[in-house]
């Protein structure tokens, strides 16, 4: 699985290959029998279980509750919102046989949740009492892709999604930011990565939604990545699918709705973003493994054990510390091979053990990001650890945003727009009318589409000019080609 970090391809040479060899060797995934499905192994479940304990908390602490909800819907049911299954209809997998016996309806494999959840959030709303309702679930999704990556496009894949149900259009705009708003925590405060968050156009917005906002990675490639969606489902949902509540006059009224979900491509977004030759460079407020202690030892047995005793003094330090730690294990293997292993998968400290550090009463330790090594007795570890951990955290996430402007560009003529994405693929931030036109022609020109207008553009009313056809636009809009 884990090999030689010298044969990796490097990342600046060829990004598509180096990620490949990345998820096998760093022990991220497996292939799968199953075409544009993957195994996800334990350590690249381990990250994935970083982000989900990070989201589930706060979304617990805004009043949330995890649900579950079946892996199929009935097909008549998702026709009842047409918006929606036109938007979902080329990736849908259906089940026509079950028990050896043709269904009397197809079964829909769970691309999303909104209508198998929405038919019971009828039977449980009645009065404005039961507002707002806020439920996610964690779960699987199968959506039938044509072209897959793994963690950034597969056929199947794990997210969460919340839906929640509100009593008018004020309490339904705040829940879509504030869901928005963690998901763009979790890339910059947890994952390091600097993101750009806001509306998605008409053509590009959720299938039966009112408006779309999204966070938006910036590849070093300079393509695009969406990290995760939030929906002002408006009261659509409610009228094909019959909610409706009593409000304090008794009145019925139909309801306002979101729904907003993180899939596990936010872990191919960390790969991508902070990776390097050596392999992956996992940011330590979202490594499942922040240290790893590495005993150096010879065959000499007096050696061993007092390396040994030193190990379990570290290990007492980091428990009172509440450091995320393992201790490798593999030493039937040669320390070159060892080492090595904890930079391809992108652990953030290393803390090297050998008789000299035992007789020093210290140890060595070793940051992915810098490779820097400085020897730290132990009655400065605790404190070392964190200065260090929290030193790389902000670097990582200081380096992203440097990457992601160096990857913006500013253009005003679409001679220039054309020339961006030919010569140096990027970010471009112009003017643009918002017609579907307009969008459709430079997608066709240039293969880049609307990813979204600026939370900071999106009440502007400029006097500027589409990039394409030249009438006046009111406000930019980035533009990028997108995995």
């Amino acid at each position: 699985m884990i090999s030689d970090k010298k044969f990796l391809t490097k990342k600046s040479e060829d990004l598509s290959k180096w990620y490949n060899e990345i998820i096998e060797k760093a022990g991220l995934v497996d292939q799968s029998p199953v075409k544009g499905c993957m195994v996800i192994m334990p350590y690249g479940y381990a990250i994935w279980e970083s982000i989900q304990r990070t989201l589930d908390e706060w979304f617990k602490a805004d009043g949330v509750q995890n649900a579950y909800f079946p892996l199929f819907i009935p097909y008549s049911l998702l026709q009842k919102e047409k918006k929606h299954v036109e938007g979902f209809s080329p990736e849908l997998a259906l089940v026509t046989i079950g028990g050896g016996e043709t269904l009397h309806e197809p079964l829909v494999v769970r691309p999303t949740s909104e209508t198998i959840m929405y038919q019971s959030f009828a039977k449980w709303i009645s009065s404005y009492k039961d507002l707002p309702l806020k439920i996610n679930q964690w779960c699987n999704v199968v959506r039938w892709e044509k072209r897959t990556y793994p963690f950034l496009r597969t056929t199947e894949f794990l997210w969460q999604e919340g839906h929640t149900v509100h009593a008018n259009e004020k309490e339904t705009m705040e829940m879509v930011m504030r869901a928005i708003n963690w998901y763009k925590d979790i890339f910059e405060k947890k994952m390091g990565i600097s993101v750009y968050v806001g509306e998605k156009s008409e053509s590009e917005k959720f299938a039966g939604a009112k408006r779309t906002f999204s966070v938006e990675l910036v590849i070093p490639n300079g393509k695009a990545l969406q990290g995760a969606t939030s929906h002002n489902l408006g009261q659509n949902f409610a009228k094909s699918l019959d909610i409706h509540f009593l409000d304090n006059e008794n009145k019925q009224i139909l309801p306002f709705q979101t729904s907003w979900g993180l899939s596990t491509r936010a872990i191919g977004g960390l790969i991508l973003s902070h990776g390097d030759d050596n392999g992956l460079v996992v940011a330590p407020n979202i490594a499942p493994i922040q240290v790893v202690i590495i005993g150096i030892v010879s065959k000499n047995e007096a050696d061993m054990k007092d390396v040994t005793i030193h190990i379990k003094r570290v290990e007492e330090i980091l428990k009172k510390s509440n450091i995320r730690y393992s201790i490798d294990k593999h030493l039937d293997k040669s320390i070159g091979y060892r080492l090595s292993e904890t930079e391809i998968k992108g652990i953030p400290l290393r803390i090297e053990i050998g008789p000299a550090e035992v007789d020093k009463n210290a140890v060595i330790i070793s940051r992915r990001d810098t490779f820097k090594k400085e020897a730290v007795s132990l009655n400065k570890l605790s404190t070392f650890i964190e200065e260090s951990l929290d030193s790389m955290q902000k670097i990582l996430l200081r380096q992203s945003k440097e990457q992601k402007e160096d990857l913006t560009i500013n253009v005003n003529t679409f001679q220039e727009f054309e020339g961006v994405m030919k010569n140096r693929r990027s970010f471009i931030r112009a003017y643009w009318c918002e017609s579907a036109t307009c969008e459709s022609k430079i997608k066709e020109l240039t293969k880049a589409t609307t990813r979204v207008c600026e939370l900071e553009e999106m009440d502007k009313n400029d006097n500027g000019f589409c990039i394409y056809c030249k009438n006046k636009a009111r406000r930019k809009w980035l533009f990028a080609q997108a995995y």
